[in-house]
């Protein structure tokens, strides 16, 4: 105790000090025996101040136990049986300072469900008309083709019905991170083999890739596993394959590789693309952000031919930029990490992109 208190120790320094102090004055008025009274006085008058100084450390260190079980998830805070004075008064401020936590995140986890709530109700009133106008617009594509439409009539409705779908998937994704942000989403933590989860990933990828004409290759360590949400972190990954699939041209190859050690269990993804701008690097995972490429062009491509009224060719958008941003939020949100860099040779040349997924053990304490 002695060591951990400073003020109790240069309390004891002092008080030694006018102990040798009283001991040199009584044995220079009354020799030794006035200095042997000397010292009986100091040690006399020291026990009672040992005695109360004991009692308020004591008293501290219950209290600071209390805040501790707080801290650890403990929703209550007692001191009543601290005695009457400033302890008393530091005590009843605390419990006070306790409760008023405890209602306001009593408050928050209430506002989250009322979000939650909110967001679901959202969600299904735009899904609805999105749903029935993607069903309306399928509809009169197949008449216009029936009755001999224009070739650019047909092909300018299955544009739409290409943006309808982006538009569903952008309400999708953002009412994920909305939840995220809310504390609203409920994960799992159980094995999750690697193998499987890239195949889940992959799987609704799979024509875009033949249509792409680039190679997914699978290189994972037999067994490799981590503890997770599997249809979450499936979201993730298949958020960073497309990704990579969109900056890889034709002929290109987009790898995932596995590896499990001690520590944690980490997927790669690289592809063979252009790699990614350094300036772009540190906001790559930022909601919205389109990087300098899709600042350029706007992220944006042109139809095969089809003319606009002003004779231009019709422009559809490639993204917004949050599906790497909810893939990090996702998979931070199970502790785990997603980082991003540019995959290199041993020249040090880019060679594509490269996203990083670690999944830590658990680890026994």
């Amino acid at each position: 105790m002695i060591a951990r208190n400073r003020e109790l120790a240069r309390t004891l320094a002092l008080w030694l000090a006018l102990a040798i102090g009283a001991a040199l004055a009584g044995n220079a008025l009354a020799g030794p025996c006035g200095a042997a009274l000397g010292i009986g006085a100091a040690m006399a008058a020291a026990v009672p101040f040992l005695i109360l100084t004991y009692r308020r450390y004591l008293a501290l260190r219950t209290m600071a136990g209390n805040l501790d079980a707080v801290l650890h998830g403990e929703r209550e805070l007692s001191f009543d049986r601290m005695d009457e004075g400033e302890l008393a008064v530091l005590a009843s401020e605390l419990d006070k300072m306790v409760l008023r936590l405890t209602l306001t995140a009593d408050d928050l986890a209430a506002e989250r469900t009322r979000l939650a709530d909110a967001l679901a109700d959202i969600s299904h009133q735009l899904k609805t008309p999105l749903t029935a106008l993607s069903l309306t617009t399928e509809l009169v594509r197949k008449d216009l083709s029936a009755d001999g439409a224009r070739p650019q009539t047909v092909e300018r409705l299955r544009q739409i019905e290409a943006l309808e779908m982006r538009v569903e998937d952008l309400v999708s994704t953002l009412l994920r991170l909305a939840q995220l942000d809310a504390d609203a989403l409920a994960f799992a933590r159980e094995p999750v083999a690697v193998a499987s989860l890239t195949e889940r990933a992959a799987a609704p990828l799979a024509i875009a890739f033949d249509l792409a004409d680039v190679e997914l290759v699978q290189d994972i360590e037999d067994g490799a596993s981590f503890a997770g949400d599997a249809a979450w972190t499936t979201e993730a990954l298949g958020n960073v394959l497309k990704n990579c699939l969109e900056h890889t041209p034709a002929g290109g190859r987009v790898t995932v590789s596995a590896r499990e050690d001690l520590i944690a269990c980490r997927i790669r993804v690289t592809d063979t693309g252009p790699g990614i701008a350094e300036a772009d690097l540190p906001h790559i995972f930022e909601r919205f952000y389109r990087g300098s490429a899709a600042s350029a062009d706007r992220g944006e491509k042109r139809s095969g031919g089809s003319p606009a009224p002003d004779g231009a060719a019709l422009v559809i958008p490639t993204g917004v930029g949050i599906g790497l941003s909810l893939a990090r939020a996702l998979v931070t949100a199970q502790g785990g990490t997603l980082t991003a860099e540019n995959a290199r040779d041993a020249s040090g040349a880019v060679t594509g992109a490269l996203f990083t997924f670690t999944f830590f053990k658990d680890v026994a304490v």
